[in-house]
């Protein structure tokens, strides 16, 4: 138990758990944001939607919380920083929502159809995070610092970008009054579903997940705080060296640098919640026997995975989130950019769903 006495292990480990349970009931539950959108899209039912705004409404309260008890210091994140790249946050956000529709999933779906044998996501884990890398560190980095985040579109905040801060409110008494308002009047929209309270699944993972993002706010916020000789704040453990909780595509970027620089390189708390999700997931599939190997069904349902990938992978540097990191993640801290990128998000995913939908019924 030598290595669990690592702050940064201890970190790793238990961000491994936490995704570990988020890939088990995301498989068991159905859990899948594009699904989400598609549901309400297509069909005009809101059950998976409401799971979704049940984590968002779970997580806002839990984080705000944490802040307001001293187990997080919201100043520490990439979210909350007062420079808000909005226009990178919306365009990543339609990208985002483009490439989940056309690849069958977000990021944290892509790892749980893999924990259950879907091969499909193994070509879009690997162009997803290869070009996330890209952006992130690669020339990609190009148009993304020299447009989608030139001054022009930038906004520079006194304080962080919080709802509250930029409504005058930065202490955390008002963070944590924002959240619990927002929070109940998502609940009321949610639970004023019938359909919804009969769902345990629906329930479940909107709970479960809610609570994952929370914990892993307290492991990397708290269990991972500490100060160096120069009394300055330092979080290890994380990629970012700052207070961090899940979020899937920033990490498929550092594990395929993990992957090629391995002798130079750490596991972190992100890079262990991806193998965490696929666990999770695996163990899921195997016990309910739903494990199964899936792979394309013609060239053309392999090129547009491919596609998909890869604009979820520039889509999701640009946003700085997926529709877990930014959508759940980045909204529980209240920031503007997140809720940005959120809309983003969402409205890729509602057009393009339209238009395949055209296209079918025109026979294309």
């Amino acid at each position: 138990m030598e290595h669990m006495q690592n702050p940064e292990s201890l970190v790793a480990w238990l961000g491994f758990f936490l995704a570990l349970i988020f890939g088990y009931v995301a498989n068991k539950t159905s859990f899948c944001t594009m699904g989400a959108v598609s549901d309400v899209v297509n069909m005009g039912e809101w059950g998976r939607m409401r799971a979704w705004l049940l984590a968002i409404a779970v997580a806002m309260l839990g984080t705000n919380a944490l802040a307001y008890m001293d187990y997080l210091d919201m100043t520490q994140t990439f979210y909350t920083r007062g420079t808000v790249y909005w226009l990178g946050a919306l365009v990543g956000g339609l990208l985002f929502g483009v490439g989940m529709t056309l690849a069958g999933g977000c990021g944290q779906r892509t790892l749980v159809r893999l924990g259950g044998g879907n091969l499909k996501s193994v070509v879009v884990f690997m162009f997803l995070g290869y070009t996330a890398l890209v952006t992130m560190n690669g020339i990609l980095r190009i148009p993304l610092d020299s447009v989608l985040r030139a001054e022009i579109f930038t906004l520079h905040l006194d304080g962080m970008q919080t709802l509250p801060s930029v409504l005058g409110m930065r202490d955390t008494v008002s963070l944590l009054g924002v959240a619990v308002v927002l929070s109940l009047l998502l609940f009321a929209f949610i639970f004023g579903s019938k359909e919804f309270r009969g769902s345990r699944d629906n329930m479940l993972a909107g709970l479960v997940v809610g609570l994952v993002v929370v914990a892993g706010w307290y492991v990397t916020g708290h269990l991972g705080y500490s100060e160096n000789e120069f009394m300055e704040k330092t979080y290890v453990g994380t990629d970012s060296r700052l207070a961090e909780s899940m979020t899937f595509v920033g990490p498929l970027a550092y594990t395929m640098d993990l992957w090629a620089y391995w002798r130079d390189k750490r596991v972190t708390f992100g890079v262990a919640s991806v193998f965490g999700v696929i666990m999770g997931s695996f163990i899921y599939s195997v016990f309910n026997r739903s494990f199964r190997w899936e792979y394309f069904n013609s060239p053309q349902d392999m090129f547009r995975h491919i596609v998909g990938a890869v604009l979820m992978g520039f889509g999701g540097i640009t946003a700085m989130g997926c529709t877990i990191g930014q959508a759940i993640t980045g909204v529980s801290t209240l920031a503007v950019s997140s809720f940005i990128a959120f809309f983003g998000i969402v409205a890729g995913a509602a057009i393009t769903m339209k238009i395949q939908y055209h296209l079918i019924m025109r026979g294309v």
